[in-house]
């Protein structure tokens, strides 16, 4: 019998195809129609990909001073989805906590807006 804590294999391709790349935080706007607390983000993903917008709940832990100018690292290629009056054009990572606060997935160092982790 297999352990439902444990991981699911995947293959490399698999991997692959999931977009993570890094951006950096243009604008960050309230969102109050959002069911929980979130922040309205604009990622730039460079000349490749432009600005795309996200609804990231990472209220507890960020202020949009400490969001613009910082880089994340977002997935890309997942279908837009619209979350009440915002279309959310990209996922911004980042892992919870025991309290459940998200504490975001950012690159060590500056990257080149649009860069794929590898």
């Amino acid at each position: 019998m297999s352990d439902p804590a444990a991981p699911t294999t995947i293959h490399f391709a698999d991997f692959q195809r999931v977009e993570l790349r890094a951006g950096t935080v243009v604008e960050v706007r309230p969102f109050p129609a959002a069911r929980q607390p979130a922040w309205q983000l604009w990622i730039d993903f460079g000349p490749e990909l432009g600005t795309r917008k996200s609804s990231a709940r990472i209220t507890d832990l960020y202020g949009p001073e400490d969001l613009v100018g910082t880089q994340v690292v977002c997935v890309v290629n997942f279908a837009p989805k619209q979350i009440g009056p915002f279309r959310s054009e990209c996922l911004v990572t980042g892992f919870h906590r025991e309290d459940g606060a998200v504490v975001l997935a950012r690159p060590e160092r500056p990257v080149p807006n649009g860069a794929r982790l590898a």
